[in-house]
């Protein structure tokens, strides 16, 4: 499969270095609407809809990872844009990793979050549980099954909002692209070849992420040469929704934002 023509949106000075944003599956690039005051501050900002979501095409599935990297650089060449940093959130953190391993020359530095790198069986069979909930209820069943691992119970009490924004772009995703990128993720085998990495990379856990564990992200930043990892207390899977504030402390060093 061939990249596609992503809806794309731009923030931020033409002439301040790039870093685009990769949103997780499920989501548009409206889930980096609190990072976006900060970040354009320093970067020309691109956002995405990854594939089947938000204003993105939905072609038939299923999908690889080499689209979803495919797709980002050609968002990156529909800008102009010979080099950016990649910011991206679960399988956005996983497309910046494909696009670190494969294709350093056009990547500065990845900000890998809430992510895994390898699908063992366990999380193979969580995506036919999901795909089943998809069959049977449409997205919006998929959302009520997943909205509890996303937010803590903190945030979504504290800030309702957050939660109905997330929902909005959750049900704007196509079920053939939800699929299709579910297929993807069953697919995932980035862990082996992390050794191999030779762009700066951070690592970003969720304390309470069930799905993209501390462990499982420490891992991955021991394989993966030179690179940082950090911790955000208390998140769970979206972390820069969750906790904004201690996420935007997380990524400012290595991103060289000021943050205070």
């Amino acid at each position: 499969m061939t990249s596609i023509q992503l809806h794309s949106s731009v923030h931020g000075a033409a002439d301040a270095p790039v870093l685009l944003l990769l949103n997780s599956l499920g989501a548009t690039e409206a889930m980096w609407e609190a990072q976006i005051p900060l970040l354009s501050g320093h970067y020309r900002v691109i956002t995405c809809d990854t594939r089947g979501h938000g204003q993105s095409p939905a072609p038939e599935g299923p999908y690889a990872f080499s689209d979803f990297v495919d797709d980002a650089l050609a968002v990156l060449d529909a800008h102009g844009v010979e080099k950016a940093s990649v910011l991206g959130l679960s399988l956005g953190g996983m497309t910046a990793l494909g696009l670190g391993l494969n294709h350093p020359d056009r990547i500065e530095r990845i900000v890998c979050c809430a992510a895994r790198s390898d699908a063992p069986e366990p999380f193979v069979q969580s995506w036919h549980t999901r795909l089943a909930k998809l069959d049977e209820g449409g997205v919006e069943a998929v959302w009520n099954g997943t909205v509890g691992f996303w937010l803590s119970e903190e945030t979504r009490a504290a800030h309702p909002e957050r939660e109905a924004a997330l929902r909005d772009g959750f049900l704007r995703t196509s079920p053939t692209g939800y699929r299709g990128c579910a297929h993807a993720l069953m697919e995932l085998d980035y862990l082996r070849h992390l050794g191999k990495m030779t762009v700066p990379a951070l690592f970003v856990s969720g304390e309470n992420d069930g799905g993209a564990s501390p462990a499982t992200m420490e891992e991955m930043a021991a394989a993966c040469p030179g690179s940082q990892y950090a911790c955000v207390s208390g998140a769970k899977h979206v972390i820069n929704v969750d906790r904004p504030q201690d996420f935007a402390l997380a990524i400012g060093g290595f991103l060289e934002l000021d943050t205070e």
